[in-house]
């Protein structure tokens, strides 16, 4: 086990991808594996490695039960379905956090509570016994995990946590968590049992590899706020111990720095070396500073760009509104300073409005505020209308919900399966980076009143990998047609209005309507229209870009989330002179034409992706 983030093994990990040595790479190819030219050519799909596959061991309890304890997924088991992922279409997997967590807590199978910056946890190895007992088992596992996904041409994203340690140490007379104070508690280190220690008031001299806290440099009391279970403005996140980011120090050699930052920094440097992962996705971004954020997403790509990762990409949650992401991504023209920020953000503005609009159950209009409100909030950070889709991914649920995005009634189990692929093709099409939650292609629809009820133990679900289940082919579907369309990925982003007069021209403002929006890219127009009206059918007219499309120019039906047979695809575009229509646009202002228009015909809940045919030239 490497005590200290300077060990000579991690400097040598360090050397060896600056240098892209051969034979690090168990499948061959370039290492370090280049990163993509644009992340937005990716989907991601999100797992958590606990709940995915053990292709050795049924789950420990039941795939479907509510269970806070390890279930036995494996790195092996996702390595074993990296063909089934590469069919499906993803570009990306998103793994939970692998780092080593406090091994005498058996309910942090979601990696969250790390432990140990400096290796992997056991406990995802096939044989975590062994694994403990030899710790380079469950790194060569995971390294092989990379390799093999690498050789696929997937990336892999790594789940990384800066706010938090695991639940390290207690409170003097309180135990896990204390109530929230503004100066530091007592506390009492644990041992590697999990035992609160009273003669470990600071951290003890050579500690065993599972007790306390590791790398070394992270052994120190003032390292940690140790002031009780706070919020944003700071505090342990429940029993996950805080670190002191903002702290600071001054030595004759260094100056003033903050060493805290910079064991983060240089311990995930080491990670992307070590296992040649290409992006992190940051946990609870939101609860550290905003400087930190910058240094912390520069040192990392720069440190990424030093071995031949051009394009590392970092995103942070950052579960809050627009204005407060907005101070963690990319760089703000306005700001003094020279640092970016991390790379992009999970989209949660978007999450709370999207899911209740493919259901029917809010008004079009609540996505389209979504985007106007962040062409103006973004407007010192995005180069052009089209990069909005860098600096966000975009989701329809997670592992931090209590209810997966999917409902199937017992009574009627396929009654909202359009609900799902209608929102799916929405997710797809709109400006952003995907991400689909594990599971979503099979189906599963947990939901309840814990986070685990929609964390599934898929492989023990009968038929768990069915490459004919029709939200797989679907997605499918969906995947191909998005890499097909270069403006669904980097294109400008229009809401339409729409009409069924054909005169009177607007933005849906009322539940079950429908959402229209084009991508333009160049002289491509790609046009999405959802009915999000679960028993009505729509047929009216969409306003097209009047430059691009010539009256009597046809349009193709690329995608439907209904069968073939059924889907009506759109007539020509035609044309109506100024003064004879009325049309509100989504920034408030109002036209009279001229307007260029596509008739379509919609059936309750149906979506469909139509473009020009290519004419080449």
């Amino acid at each position: 086990m490497p005590e200290s983030i300077w060990d000579a093994e991690l400097r040598a990990a360090t050397a060896a991808a600056r240098a892209g040595q051969p034979g690090t790479r168990d499948l061959g190819g370039p290492v370090p594996f280049p990163s993509p030219g644009d992340w937005r050519d990716q989907w991601i799909y999100q797992i958590v490695l606990d709940r995915f596959n053990n292709p050795q061991a049924p789950p420990r309890f039941p795939w479907d039960s509510e269970v806070n304890v390890f279930q036995g997924g494996t790195f092996n088991g996702v390595r074993a379905q990296l063909d089934y992922l590469k069919d499906l279409g993803g570009g990306a997997i998103w793994l939970s956090p692998v780092l080593k967590n406090c091994q005498y807590n058996p309910a942090s199978y979601h990696g969250y509570g790390i432990q140990d910056f400096l290796s992997v946890d056991p406990r995802f190895a096939s044989d975590p016994v062994r694994a403990k007992a030899d710790p380079l088992l469950a790194e060569q596992e995971l390294r092989a995990l990379v390799d093999a996904a690498h050789d696929r041409g997937i990336y892999v994203i790594f789940d990384i946590v800066l706010n938090h340690v695991g639940d390290v140490f207690a409170y003097s007379g309180f135990g896990d968590m204390a109530p929230r104070q503004d100066h530091p508690y007592a506390i009492e280190w644990r041992d590697a049992t999990g035992q609160p220690r009273a003669d470990w008031a600071t951290p003890p001299a050579h500690p065993d590899p599972d007790a306390i806290v590791w790398p070394a440099e992270f052994q120190r009391n003032e390292f940690f706020r140790r002031e009780g279970v706070g919020d944003e403005t700071g505090g342990d996140f429940f029993t996950l111990k805080q670190l002191l980011t903002g702290y600071q120090e001054t030595t004759a050699e260094r100056g003033l720095y903050s060493p805290v930052r910079d064991a983060l920094i240089h311990a995930y440097q080491y990670v992307i070396a070590k296992y040649d992962v290409d992006s992190f996705r940051i946990d609870t971004l939101k609860y550290i500073a905003p400087d930190f954020a910058a240094g912390f997403g520069n040192a990392i790509r720069e440190f990424a760009l030093s071995i031949g990762k051009t394009n590392f990409f970092t995103f942070g949650e950052v579960y809050d509104n627009e204005e407060k992401i907005a101070r963690f991504i990319g760089r703000n023209a306005m700001d003094p300073g020279d640092m970016m920020g991390v790379d992009a953000a999970l989209d949660f503005p978007l999450f709370f409005r999207l899911p209740a609009v493919a259901k029917g159950l809010a008004p079009p209009t609540s996505v389209i505020d979504v985007f106007m409100h962040r062409k103006q909030v973004e407007r010192g950070i995005l180069s052009s209308h089209g990069e909005a889709g860098r600096y966000f991914v975009t989701f329809l649920d997670n592992h931090d919900q209590t209810n997966r995005f999917y409902y199937s009634d017992p009574g009627n189990p396929h009654q909202f399966d359009d609900q799902l692929t209608l929102g799916v093709g929405c997710l797809f099409a709109l400006q952003g980076i995907p991400c689909l939650y594990y599971g979503t292609e099979q189906g599963l629809h947990g939901a309840g009143g814990a986070l685990e009820s929609v964390r599934e133990a898929l492989w023990g679900r009968p038929s768990a990998f069915d490459r004919t289940h029709p939200f797989y082919q679907l997605i499918r579907r969906l995947a191909t047609v998005r890499r097909q369309q270069p403006a669904l990925r980097y294109g400008r982003q229009y809401f339409r209005p729409l009409s069924g007069d054909g005169v009177h021209f607007g933005l849906s403002s009322f539940a079950a309507g429908v959402l229209a929006f084009s991508r333009i890219l160049q002289d491509q127009e790609v046009l999405i229209i959802a009915n999000t009206a679960t028993q009505a059918g729509w047929t009216g007219d969409v306003v097209v870009d009047f430059a691009l499309n010539r009256p009597g120019t046809p349009y193709e039906l690329l995608f439907s989330n209904k069968p073939v047979a059924q889907a009506v695809p759109p007539g020509p575009v035609s044309e109506k002179p100024a003064g004879t229509v009325e049309i509100h646009e989504a920034d408030g202002s109002v036209t009279n034409g001229p307007v260029r228009m596509l008739p379509v015909t919609l059936q309750p809940m149906e979506i469909q992706i139509l473009a020009r045919p290519w004419q080449g030239g």
